[in-house]
């Protein structure tokens, strides 16, 4: 399919936003965000932009900051793309090309193999975008107004760079809503996707869902954590709490684990694992069981099974501030499952991908999941995103994922 570009009206300039006195000192500190509440509405009123359009960002002296797009509907207002001025579309276009360039480069040194996160929005100076690789398929997430607006634009800019089979949107996630983007089913914008895709990770080969599955259909951002799980596997029985597909539990059964037991809600998703499971060679080893993680959790406890290690890497439990009590409860009535049906000096290796709970917080709900077990906790490493996920310094925000290696005694 070829791509045909939206033809618009040239942007030849950008509307001023103007911020209030002193609420410039965070973006010159090196964070991308402006909040509604730190803009000047008198001089520049947010309900005279339209979601989507370009601004540039001054201080409330009139001095420019950068170049961004803004949102008025949304809390994080606008989002900004360059600190230098951008003056029109071709130098936006322009932008896109060198950004999508460098995130290719830094990605062709550090894997082998096309299969990667190849785009992490801000990470990679691309506030609410995210495209993976599988191969010669991209699949983008687009969360933000903005970057909806630009989508032609970098679909281009991949097409220049990759030559890909076919790129495809996944016009679902909690993010569009916030921004007040419409929802709906995948949609192929260049060429051709096929409904699965591959990916190489650790020696193994997997079939991961494109259209269909959670995210983009896999989470790159664990990889180098799932690689040292192996250190931690010998040749015990494992549990692998949210299974999805089998990144986990696959990587414990080829690194000795006897056995593997993999849960999951989806009956697709464990189909699926068991395909790469044979795949891989690793079928008289691994086993399946569907249902609510909580529930097959407790019921594996109540029957009295224990495992030499426990892997829970749940779906974010926060994904709004308002929801921080009801998701450290979550947290800690898995953790504390979890650690249950640990053999003593066995290990727990406990996850989360939540943006709104800081590292001192998952530390603590470990904690005091541990106490009324009357267990002794030793933590042994703790682990982040992949390099393939970069962070700015400036965004503390961006370190989402915590992961904690222990020992249960």
């Amino acid at each position: 399919m070829p791509f045909h570009p939206s033809v618009g009206p040239p942007i030849v300039s950008f509307a001023p936003l103007r911020l209030k006195r002193n609420e410039e000192r965070r973006l010159r500190a090196g964070h991308l965000w402006v909040f509604s509440n730190e803009v000047d509405i008198a001089a520049t009123p947010l309900t005279a932009f339209s979601p989507g359009q370009l601004v540039t960002i001054e201080s409330s002296r009139g001095g420019p900051l950068g170049t961004a797009y803004v949102n008025p509907r949304s809390l994080i207002c606008a989002r900004l793309l360059s600190r230098r001025v951008l003056g029109n579309a071709d130098a936006v276009t322009a932008l896109l090309q060198r950004r999508l360039a460098d995130a290719l480069t830094l990605r062709q040194r550090l894997y082998r193999t096309p299969h990667y996160r190849l785009v992490h929005a801000e990470g990679d100076g691309l506030p609410g975008l995210v495209v993976d690789r599988y191969g010669d398929h991209l699949v983008m997430q687009v969360s933000t107004a903005g970057t909806e607006a630009l989508r032609d634009a970098v679909v281009g800019a991949l097409v220049e760079l990759l030559q890909p089979a076919g790129i495809l949107a996944r016009n679902d996630g909690f993010g569009r809503e916030l921004e007040g983007l419409a929802t709906g089913d995948p949609q192929v914008l260049y060429g051709s996707v096929p409904e699965f895709g591959q990916v190489l990770e650790g020696g193994l080969d997997f079939t991961v869902p494109l259209h269909g599955g959670q995210k983009s259909g896999w989470y790159f951002d664990q990889r180098p954590n799932r690689e040292r799980l192996r250190a931690y596997v010998g040749d015990g029985r494992v549990l692998d709490g949210f299974s999805y597909v089998g990144a986990w539990g696959l990587q414990a059964a080829a690194a000795g684990a006897t056995q593997v037991l993999c849960v999951d809600a989806s009956a697709p998703a464990l189909a699926l694992l068991s395909d790469n499971a044979q795949r891989n060679g690793l079928g008289n080893t691994v086993e399946t069981r569907q249902g609510d993680a909580f529930d097959v959790l407790a019921s594996l406890l109540d029957a009295g099974e224990r495992f030499d290690l426990v892997a829970v890497d749940p779906p974010a439990f926060i994904k709004r501030k308002r929801d921080a009590e009801a998701g450290m409860e979550a947290y800690q009535r898995l953790n504390r499952l979890a650690m249950q049906l640990v053999v003593p000096g066995g290990f727990l290796v406990s996850a989360s991908c939540s943006h709104h709970l800081p590292e001192a917080d998952f530390r603590d709900l470990l904690r005091r999941a541990a106490l009324p077990l009357n267990r002794r906790l030793q933590m042994l490493e703790r682990g982040h995103q992949g390099a393939d996920h970069p962070q700015m310094p400036g965004m503390p925000e961006a370190d989402y994922l915590k992961v904690a290696f222990c020992r249960v005694l």
